[in-house]
């Protein structure tokens, strides 16, 4: 089954889906394995993977496309990826979905920020005209290959705005056929709830620890009527503790021999990257 079918099936199951955030292809791999049935490519991840630098527009759209591709290619469930602004007007758009259907990627959200964007939960905000980010979601509708690939529409309006602003925005982009609505960082219960009372559609919700929206888990969001929830930076903010905390300890003691306790060992790493099925092929293609 095509990736982009079986997340279909997952947002029309009645259950919340679940999207932790991979900011590279191994800690894409450790969330498929830990048993998740989504994962969520994470601009703000890639953006501190490939740069050491903040969620600030810096990366480009065949930069993403290729990160997105590594993602996909290392799981075997669906990706949901940053898609940011589409990376220009409209035409553009256009040649971000092709590029990133090719990757592999089951859905994109595309926002309405103005280029080049920032983390949604940064302050410094700005907006496109909501016509101009319509036709770009019209655009990406128009331009997928496989209707099964899932338009997400994301608007930072509240933040600039008001929540009604963006709610109205959502419902413009419902009319111009995306599959799904991210209204990002709403800043209260009430304000999640009204997002899921007013919109006709599907919606996610976006759980960064320390943001702007509360943190609520996964059962409080299924009970409010969410389709899909990213928790998109918990990975990369755990990998960035554990390395700085080993680092620390390796520095004052001169040895990683007090770390052992907190790494895998040597055949664990292994298996996680799957290198016994490496060894059969090997195996298989060596010439006798």
């Amino acid at each position: 089954m095509k990736k982009t079918t079986q997340l279909r099936q997952l947002l029309s199951s009645g259950k919340i889906v679940v999207a932790p955030g991979a900011f590279n292809a191994l800690s894409a791999k450790i969330i498929e394995q830990a048993g998740f049935p989504a994962v969520y490519m994470t601009g703000y991840g890639a953006s501190a993977d490939l740069l050491g630098a903040p969620d600030y527009g810096l990366l480009t759209q065949t930069e993403m496309a290729y990160h997105a591709a590594r993602l996909a290619q290392a799981v075997n469930v669906p990706l949901i990826a940053d898609g940011d602004t589409g990376y220009g007007n409209a035409i553009n758009v256009r040649r971000t979905i092709r590029e990133y259907e090719r990757a592999g990627v089951a859905a994109i959200h595309l926002e309405d920020q103005v280029m080049p964007k920032r983390c949604g939960h940064m302050e410094g905000k700005q907006v496109i005209d909501a016509r101009e980010w319509v036709k770009k979601i019209e655009a990406a509708v128009d331009t997928r290959t496989d209707p099964d690939f899932v338009v997400i529409a994301r608007t930072d309006a509240r933040a600039v705005y008001d929540l009604d602003e963006a709610i109205s925005r959502a419902k413009m982009a419902v009319k111009a056929g995306a599959d799904l609505i991210f209204v990002e960082a709403p800043q209260s219960i009430d304000e999640l709830k009204k997002v899921r009372d007013s919109i006709d559609a599907p919606i996610m919700a976006n759980m960064i620890e320390h943001g702007k929206t509360p943190l609520l888990s996964v059962d409080e969001l299924q009970e409010l009527g969410y389709n899909l929830v990213i928790y998109p930076l918990a990975s990369l903010y755990v990998a960035a503790y554990a390395i700085r905390e080993a680092m620390a300890e390796f520095k004052k003691t001169g040895t990683t021999a007090g770390l052992m306790d907190k790494m895998l060992a040597f055949h664990e790493f292994n298996q996680l990257v799957g290198l016994k099925e490496f060894q059969e092929l090997e195996k298989k293609y060596q010439v006798e």
